[in-house]
């Protein structure tokens, strides 16, 4: 009884404080703000009512009977009791029980599989040997010839020069990804002048990717069609600023 009526004055007091609360702000929004009396006290209400719910909900919340707790402490000391009583039976089972009937019949087995004398092979081993040697270098040669086919030529071929017209080439270096060694290759192959290869189409890029030696598939690697279409037309690229400013090659 005592409880219920400390619980019904918290919550009365929750309230008071909640309504002044909410007095309190209605007068500051007519001083301070541009409300009107009815909505100022509105609004005072709303938030007494808010205050006034949270402050009982919070401060007034029941606390646990003495009783209740008295009640629990005894099953407390009943589930231990149980427990001590179940671990105890646990223990005096494990000691009188005896080994599993399977268990024993393994180690019979295990016992009998060591006495057994050990059986005699039912076939002699062969001397012969399973496989000739002669017919592994067959194998080896045979595997070699299809890790290493031999590449197909692609395309169509490009028209060729048997020289460079009027005796004097162009500077092929000047074409991204065209070195000293690889114009000396294109100069073999009869190709002299920058409009020889700008002149080249699908079929020609496909040729001269697949019949580079040591360099295939530079040629649509590094675009050298574009890169010749300009330079034959008198134009420059940044790469072939830079080779003929010298210190490239």
């Amino acid at each position: 009884m005592t409880n219920e009526n400390g619980s019904i004055s918290c919550t009365l007091g929750c309230w008071l404080v909640a309504l002044f609360g909410g007095v309190l702000a209605a007068i500051l929004l007519l001083l301070l703000g541009t409300w009107t009396f009815v909505p100022a006290v509105f609004a005072g209400l709303v938030i007494a009512g808010i205050a006034g719910a949270l402050l009982s909900r919070i401060i007034c919340k029941p606390l646990p009977t003495a009783s209740a707790a008295s009640e629990a402490a005894p099953s407390d000391a009943e589930a231990k009791a149980a427990a001590a009583e179940a671990e105890a039976k646990a223990k005096s089972e494990a000691v009188t029980t005896p080994p599993p009937v399977a268990a024993q019949t393994e180690a019979a087995v295990k016992s009998k599989a060591k006495t057994a004398p050990a059986a005699k092979p039912a076939v002699k081993p062969s001397a012969k040997p399973a496989a000739k040697p002669a017919a592994k270098p067959k194998a080896a040669k045979a595997a070699k010839a299809v890790t290493n086919p031999t590449p197909s030529s692609g395309g169509s071929k490009p028209e060729t020069l048997s020289a460079a017209r009027d005796g004097v080439p162009d500077n092929l270096k000047q074409i991204k990804g065209v070195g000293p060694k690889l114009e000396g290759v294109l100069h073999s192959m009869g190709f002299y002048h920058f409009d020889q290869i700008a002149a080249w189409g699908a079929d020609e890029i496909a040729w001269a990717d697949q019949n580079l030696v040591g360099f295939k598939g530079r040629v649509s690697r590094d675009d050298w069609v574009s890169q010749a279409k300009t330079l034959a037309e008198g134009g420059t690229t940044e790469f072939s600023k830079k080779v003929k400013k010298g210190g490239v090659y």
